[in-house]
């Protein structure tokens, strides 16, 4: 399991974080999503032979957030 953590320029309001929290489950082969609120930051677990770290930040920018940088482990 790979996890990548997003760092995201800003969150607005908590809908926005369940906006994204709630695209990002729906993708085929995401595990785990939490949004950090306060921190601006989205941690999120997922089967890198499914999905990718740059697909899950790409769906986070197509929502309309700008991902200011992301870490993959």
């Amino acid at each position: 399991m790979s996890k990548a953590i997003l760092q995201l320029d800003a969150l607005s309001c908590p809908s926005c974080m369940q906006k994204i929290q709630g695209a990002l489950e729906k993708q085929a082969g995401v595990e785990t999503v939490k949004v950090l609120f306060n921190a601006a930051k989205v941690k999120a677990e997922f089967d890198a032979d499914r999905i990718s770290a740059d697909q899950l930040s790409n769906t986070v920018t197509d929502l309309g957030y700008e991902v200011k940088s992301m870490k993959v482990k």
